[in-house]
């Protein structure tokens, strides 16, 4: 059996810079982070086994959406302990919220 890379990458990021007319500063990078599910409740949160020392714990947003690899909508019910999955997250404080699950082939 070969090894399984994981990898995090940044796939977007939107800034806008603080005006001297009053214009908020707004940083929004959105990320994306491959691993396997070690815990998953639907609805709520996963925590991913990744590169990371220890498992990374996501939050979901109240519109995650699961996808295939093809990116037709599925079940959450498809995702599961062991799964091989991507996630799109955004960083908000502590936390690293999901919108989209893709469950990803595995690969041996």
């Amino acid at each position: 059996m070969g090894s399984v890379a994981f990898a995090q990458t940044s796939i977007s990021s939107t800034t806008f810079a603080t005006q001297p007319n009053g214009v908020t500063e707004t940083n929004t990078t959105t990320t994306e982070s491959v691993g396997t599910v070690t815990e998953f409740t639907p609805g709520d949160s996963l925590t991913l086994k990744t590169e990371a020392t220890e498992p990374m714990h996501y939050t979901f947003s109240k519109t995650v959406e699961y996808v295939n690899g093809h990116g037709k909508v599925i079940e959450a019910s498809k995702i599961r302990k062991d799964s091989k999955v991507r996630v799109r997250f955004v960083k908000q404080g502590d936390n690293m919220v999901v919108d989209k699950v893709i469950l990803t082939p595995d690969r041996h």
